[in-house]
């Protein structure tokens, strides 16, 4: 377990503990619950031969350093520091360092590898090992802020910092751990007295599956969309291993709604069709006993079953499918993945009332997002009209709509539920007895088209307009709310949401597009450390493909 660790087994009981914090967590509104049981079945031995045979090739590239630099506290930078050059990176090999020394590479963005040097020594013949602390930055709060003490609920194994001990010297150095970073902050923690140590031909090796870059932006797009794209090109470049991982940084796993995400963005950028492809088969391969979808599968040392289990993501597995067959026409993967796309609402529909309502059992986890204050279900309501929808475009296509002969009524009556969360006097979608109004609400629903776009474009005007709407937390869910603008006819506000939002990442110093992002918390952290977030998260890739699929205005 880990990101999403935020399910905790305790005694054999789960707590689900969403809650954004920027102290020590204290999860407000997290339930004790027994959850379902998430017992793997066997695997699917031929699909998962398939995934395995679709490993792409990762590419290595040399890097060097761009400048030596020191971070300077800044009250008005969202994460309170900002980088000032020092020195020419070049200078570096002609310095030497002591017990207590330290200084702080930049190499100029995000990237996803490995670092290299050589170390070696000034005065006497070492008599000693090199005692170094490498500590890696994805933005400069990383490396300008103590690590320790940690007050997060993830791993502090994930933390990314390491010391070493170089016995003999001189010697070439590469650390084996693959990182995320922009910075390197190197510490001597120790030497012997008689000897310094220098280092040489230091250089990142950046890690990615992603082919040549797409071309950039067409001028009629501003500067801002230009370099928001570039951002979001990034960011799935950095986050395509071999597979589509959710964060290089931290968790480094394949996690179906990431995945659905990730996929719209390579086809409208990288057309690495295969890696969706291979991801795909993986999910398929490693299932929970009965069929259900885990959200997430771990690929390393070997692929194998994840045994998290989250319904809201379950359902996008199917909508990931009808994706990928549309922009490939692959229909051979898309009916041979069928039956497992089918199973996820087979199980799912189990807690479908004859109403037509999703009705929550209290022993599952429902995400839509990180915010602690959302009432969910208006929203899984929404996004289950939507993925059952997709799903009976998903046979109708393969030619097994005989296999769902059902669905349209059973849409009809799930669209009819929906529809009783709308509230007139408000013009919104409301959930729980507080009749909550928030952005997920909205988002869903008009998505899942429960409405006429045009009464779906008011819900969505009424939350953006009301100060007390529950906003998002995540680009996850900001994603979805500029997809529901676009489906809604809503196209300016849509571009002014992205440049809003993730311009404001690229205002406040961005390479790539960070896991969570609150514009009025820069701070918070949904795991109680802001040093254990990881700032390029696949989720935060999109812009671009709103841009070039979904032609959002320049």
């Amino acid at each position: 377990m880990n990101r999403r660790e935020m399910l905790l087994v305790v005694g054999g009981a789960a707590v689900a503990a969403a809650a954004v914090s920027t102290g020590t967590p204290k999860p407000a509104g997290a339930q004790d619950m027994v959850m379902e049981p998430a017992v793997a079945g066997p695997p699917n031995a031929d699909w998962a031969a398939k995934a395995e045979a679709l490993m792409p090739t990762v590419t290595q590239t040399a890097q060097p350093p761009l400048a030596l630099v020191r971070a300077v506290a800044d009250p008005a930078a969202p994460l309170r520091w900002r980088m000032e050059k020092e020195a020419a990176a070049d200078s570096l090999a002609t310095r030497a360092f002591k017990k207590g020394d330290s200084f702080i590479l930049d190499f100029g963005g995000h990237r996803t590898g490995h670092l290299a040097f050589r170390l070696e020594t000034v005065g006497r013949e070492p008599d000693a090992p090199a005692r170094l602390r490498l500590t890696f930055g994805e933005v400069p709060s990383d490396v300008a802020e103590p690590l320790y003490p940690y007050q997060g609920v993830l791993s502090s194994a994930w933390l990314p910092d390491e010391v070493i001990n170089v016995d003999y010297l001189p010697q070439a150095v590469q650390l084996p751990r693959r990182y995320a970073f922009r910075y390197v902050k190197v510490e001597v923690i120790d030497t012997s007295s008689g000897f310094s140590v220098r280092f040489e031909d230091v250089h990142a090796i950046a890690l990615t599956s992603a082919q040549a870059t797409p071309s950039p932006l067409p001028a009629p797009y501003s500067d801002l969309a230009r370099r928001i794209d570039a951002v979001s090109l990034a960011t799935l470049r950095d986050c395509m291993q071999t597979t589509f991982e959710d964060g290089p940084r931290r968790d480094q796993r394949l996690w179906v709604g990431d995945l659905r995400l990730q996929a719209l963005a390579n086809y409208a950028t990288f057309k690495q069709n295969d890696l969706v492809k291979r991801c795909l088969y993986l999910f398929a391969a490693y299932r929970r006993q009965d069929g259900l979808v885990a959200a997430c599968v771990y690929e390393k040392p070997k692929a194998r079953y994840g045994g998290i289990h989250i319904v809201d993501y379950a359902a996008l597995y199917n909508v990931a499918l009808a994706d990928y067959l549309e922009a490939t026409g692959d229909v051979a993967t898309a009916r041979e993945l069928w039956p497992v796309a089918k199973r996820q609402l087979e199980i799912i529909g189990q807690r479908v009332n004859a109403a037509g309502r999703y009705v929550d059992p209290g022993n599952v986890w429902i995400f839509i997002d990180w915010s602690r204050d959302l009432h969910k279900d208006a929203a899984i309501q929404g996004l289950l009209v939507f993925a059952h929808k997709r799903t009976l475009d998903l046979a109708r296509k393969l030619g097994l709509e005989g296999e769902v002969a059902g669905y349209p009524a059973l849409i009809e009556r799930m669209t009819a539920a929906a529809r009783t969360f709308w509230d007139p006097s408000v013009q919104a979608f409301v959930s729980g007895p507080a009749r909550q109004v928030s952005w997920a609400s909205q988002a869903w629903m008009a998505i899942g088209g429960v409405l006429p776009a045009k009464d779906c474009a008011t819900a969505l005007k009424t939350a953006l307009a009301r100060a007390d709407a529950v906003k998002p937390v995540t680009p996850y869910l900001y994603h979805y709310m500029a997809e529901a603008l676009l489906d809604s006819g809503l196209e300016k506000d849509a571009k002014a949401l992205v440049e809003g939002y993730w311009g404001g990442m690229v205002k406040a110093g961005a390479d790539t597009f960070w896991e969570v992002y609150d514009p009025a918390q820069p701070l918070s952290s949904p795991y109680g450390d802001i040093h254990i977030n990881s700032y390029c998260h696949a989720w935060s890739c999109t812009p671009t493909y709103f841009y070039r699929s979904r032609a959002m205005v320049a």
